[in-house]
């Protein structure tokens, strides 16, 4: 788990992944910037993937689109782009995150990844 000292000073982007059915989204992502803020990091932009039944129908909702990113492969991209141009610090993910969802996103991104799991207080999860 990287040290959430990444967040001090830093410009972070909030990410995440959610059901179609989900009615707390920016509940969720409003916890997770205050949890950043507390921590030193200044929230620069906010980026949600829904899934849901224009992806494989309510059966998949809870599913992530890839093992190695959980995102969709276009918003992967559209993310990453954005981070690269405004020189974002880190992306803090909603979601939890395996140890190679964050080498691959850090690759991507060009930045340092975390999920709100790492920051105390836990924020809600999806």
């Amino acid at each position: 788990m990287p040290p959430i000292s990444v967040l001090a000073g830093a410009d972070v982007v909030l990410v995440g992944l959610f059901s179609a059915k989900d009615q707390q989204i920016d509940a969720k992502l409003d916890l997770l910037a205050t949890s950043v803020g507390a921590h030193g990091g200044r929230v620069v932009s906010r980026y949600v993937q829904r899934r849901g039944v224009s992806r494989g129908g309510a059966a998949k909702m809870a599913v992530p689109f890839s093992r190695r990113t959980l995102l969709s492969p276009g918003k992967a991209r559209e993310i990453a782009q954005a981070c690269r141009a405004a020189g974002v610090g880190v992306a803090v993910f909603v979601n939890p995150l395996t140890k190679h969802q964050r080498a691959v996103l850090g690759g991507m991104f060009g930045c340092s990844v975390i999920s709100g799991d790492d920051l105390s207080p836990p924020v809600a999860r999806c």
